[in-house]
């Protein structure tokens, strides 16, 4: 598979790590085009890849196009691929807000995965929400799953407004995490333990209940009251978390990024 990654960042960095460890391309098949020149020199270094500066030299001969720009490098990047495309060719996108109408009008091309990643995929963790134009063909349905597969879990769906949602669940989500961990590693620190010992504690405790839920058959509800003593320390906690609406400001929040990514995607 030959493919063509259109922004060198994070996120394109971490598809391209994985595709090239789980063996679903080579270094010789692998194009980078990126306007800066020490990020290029970086990925090649590292990867042994083929990059360049120019969009349309790196597309024009790949079967996947992963386009990986940010948001406001959108229209710069279009302008070299506008109408260069063959109509075989498929186009990933994880350009956040940016929906698979804008990106075929921009692009002149209707065969077209979107997709949502977050975060953690850059470790092989993540969770990868994806949508897919009629045009695209059983096949490149397949690589997409196998693509987006190697950073971790991929959910398919065939109504692009589950894009939207997913942004404010699991795009998001990990900022959510991050917050809670440094908000839990604060208190402790707070009533006295040392800032290490506080951020291990915190940090093992968010770790293990997660790995503890996902391999549990219990929802999540269940396994909170099964460590819930009635008058105990978790109970004490837990009735100050529900009267300051914590649950509540939750729904608020994914709600603000929902609305949100609607925004960004009009």
């Amino acid at each position: 598979m030959r493919l063509a990654f259109i922004g060198g960042g994070n996120m394109g960095e971490a598809m391209l790590a994985a595709i090239l460890e789980k063996g679903l391309s080579t270094a010789e098949n692998v194009t980078v085009s990126d306007i800066s020149e020490p990020r290029r020199r970086y990925l090649k270094q590292k990867y042994g890849i083929t990059v360049t500066g120019d969009n349309r030299q790196a597309a024009v001969e790949s079967d996947v196009v992963v386009l990986a720009v940010k948001p406001q490098q959108f229209a710069e990047a279009m302008s070299g691929l506008s109408g260069r495309l063959h109509a075989a060719q498929l186009v990933l996108s994880i350009v956040a807000g940016v929906g698979t109408g804008t990106l075929c009008r921009a692009l002149g091309h209707s065969c077209l995965v979107r997709v949502m990643p977050n975060t953690p995929a850059q470790i092989g963790e993540g969770i990868s929400v994806w949508t897919a134009t009629a045009e695209v063909s059983k096949e490149q349905k397949a690589q997409a799953a196998a693509i987006l597969g190697a950073m971790g879990r991929q959910v398919r769906v065939t109504d692009e407004r589950y894009l939207d949602m997913a942004t404010a669940v699991s795009g998001s989500g990990p900022a959510y995490v991050f917050l809670f961990t440094e908000a839990l590693t604060s208190a402790a620190v707070d009533i006295g333990l040392p800032d290490d010992m506080a951020r291990e504690l915190a940090l093992e405790t968010v770790l293990g209940s997660a790995r503890f839920m996902q391999g549990s058959d219990r929802p999540p509800a269940e396994l909170r009251r099964m460590v819930t003593s009635p008058g105990g320390t978790t109970a004490a906690a837990l009735a100050r978390l529900e009267n300051g609406q914590f649950t509540e400001l939750i729904k608020q929040a994914v709600r603000a990024a929902y609305e949100r990514a609607k925004e960004l995607g009009n």
